[in-house]
């Protein structure tokens, strides 16, 4: 039975707790982290919210975004056969001798064409490559703020690439920009809303900023996975590291007011530990209703395991 062997796949507390005790002396730690335990830990929670949601049907931590939608039983007959098929297909760097659990959340992933986290590597080309090229031999020290960070509001139309907030953000970016204190902007956002888009928010918005207010490419940097205000930060101050800015430099964030005041709230504050177990960043100031002075956080490179789908 199918669903008996994806239910047969998840990894239980005590199994987890005894391949995590005999792996993670093998892992060399990095810092800042919490140690290989725990990374090995989130590793496989991640694993296992995969075969849930997608293999037997559980509820995602957020519908609207997560998850296959709702999917007959003959769909979800042919989604378990294929991956059960694709799980025991030799494929170069497998770990099916270890355990093919992770072959099987890769296939139930691809079943429902949620590539989402691959979809933009190499992160540093593509898309961002005038940036990269850009910010390694820009003079830092003539900006004041390392980047404006400009979070996406995914729109909940199928079919819409920018919603009216996306594109009020545009022009808070355009006008902010147009003053000559900042170097880049980034876009974060990724495919969100609705469900399953294939239009993801940072993309759009580049599309859009260039086409209508003429800002150049190699001054835009896209973050396209973030598909929570949490993460819009997190991997924005990931960009960041990855174009060389200094560490010590502020950044600004850009948003509508809404966006903006929750940010700066307790709330914001909890969710942050609560889901990625630490702060992506700390408020320095408020400029306007829009505007917030930003801290990124040093690099710490763990995920929600609630959110597979982020890189």
């Amino acid at each position: 039975d199918l669903a008996c062997l994806a239910q047969a796949l998840v990894w239980r507390a005590d199994e987890r707790a005894v391949f995590t005790r005999a792996a993670a002396p093998l892992i060399r730690s990095g810092a800042p982290d919490d140690g290989a335990a725990a990374q090995l830990t989130r590793e496989i929670e991640g694993i296992d919210t995969i075969l849930e949601t997608y293999g037997l049907g559980a509820p995602p931590a957020y519908p609207e975004i997560d998850g296959a939608g709702t999917i007959t039983p003959a769909e979800r007959e042919s989604r378990l056969q294929a991956a059960s098929l694709l799980a025991q297909t030799p494929r170069e760097a497998s770990l099916q001798s270890l355990d093919p659990s992770l072959e099987f959340a890769l296939a139930l992933l691809d079943g429902s064409d949620r590539d989402d986290a691959i979809r933009f590597e190499p992160i540093t080309g593509g898309l961002n490559a005038p940036a990269m090229a850009r910010a390694a031999r820009l003079d830092w020290s003539r900006y004041r703020y390392s980047a404006m960070i400009v979070t996406g509001i995914g729109p909940e139309i199928d079919g819409q690439p920018l919603s009216p907030l996306g594109k009020a953000h545009l022009r808070l970016a355009a006008a902010r920009f147009a003053r000559g204190d900042v170097p880049f902007i980034v876009f974060t956002g990724g495919h969100a809303h609705p469900r399953a888009t294939r239009f993801a928010e940072a993309v759009e918005m580049r599309r859009a900023l260039i086409a209508r207010y003429g800002v150049p490419a190699d001054a835009i940097v896209i973050e396209p996975y973030a598909r929570h205000t949490t993460t819009n930060l997190r991997n924005a101050a990931r960009r960041l590291a990855m174009l060389g800015a200094p560490a010590a430099m502020p950044a600004l964030i850009v948003c509508n007011p809404q966006q903006s005041a929750y940010i700066e709230s307790p709330a914001f504050t909890q969710r942050n530990t609560r889901e990625l177990g630490y702060q992506p960043g700390r408020v320095l100031a408020r400029l306007s209703p829009t505007e917030l002075v930003f801290a990124p956080a040093p690099q710490v490179d763990r995920i929600d395991p609630r959110d597979p789908l982020d890189p």
